[in-house]
């Protein structure tokens, strides 16, 4: 966490967070290939979690947002660091190439919750990354549903870490 808050424009992202999460992986990777490959992992055992999820979103009355009808598979390209510009789902909100990349998810009554990847150098080949996840509740519902979900979040997030260093 020290390394992140070195980079005082994402202080904005942990203050007053309702739940914080920083997953650490090294790699040889770059930053923009992390989070392409991440973005694009799409085992079945995700998809049955999106298709629960529907069920969660319609018990707790939520905001229902289409699911796309082909899977990205992004490349490193295509992922933006200008803010305000979506990859797949998210929207960029604070970048910079080669150090960090942040994105929020899209509008809900429930939370507002922003995802993000801090890139640092360990040696010639390796990066460390440090996996963000923070969420701020707006909505009774929000902490319903997040502890709800709260397991496979860190299953998501590590499993898709672990694919972006592979792919």
């Amino acid at each position: 966490m020290e390394y992140i808050l070195k980079f005082k424009e994402l202080e904005k992202y942990f203050k007053k967070a309702d739940f914080t999460d920083v997953k650490v992986f090294e790699g040889n990777t770059t930053l923009r290939r992390l989070i392409a490959s991440m973005l694009s992992y799409y085992p079945w055992w995700i998809i049955q979690l999106y298709r629960m999820r529907k069920l969660l979103v319609g018990i707790l009355g939520l905001v229902k947002h289409e699911a796309p009808e082909v899977l990205p598979n992004l490349q490193p390209e295509e992922v933006s660091f200008t803010p305000g510009e979506n990859v797949t789902f998210f929207i960029v909100r604070c970048a910079k190439e080669d150090l960090f990349w942040v994105s929020e998810t899209p509008d809900d009554k429930h939370l507002k919750a922003y995802f993000g990847v801090v890139k640092e150098p360990v040696n010639n080949s390796v990066n460390r990354f440090y996996v963000i996840t923070t969420v701020y509740y707006k909505h009774w519902t929000g902490p319903v549903y997040f502890n709800l979900i709260r397991p496979f979040h860190h299953l998501v997030v590590s499993r898709m870490a672990q694919y972006g260093l592979t792919h």
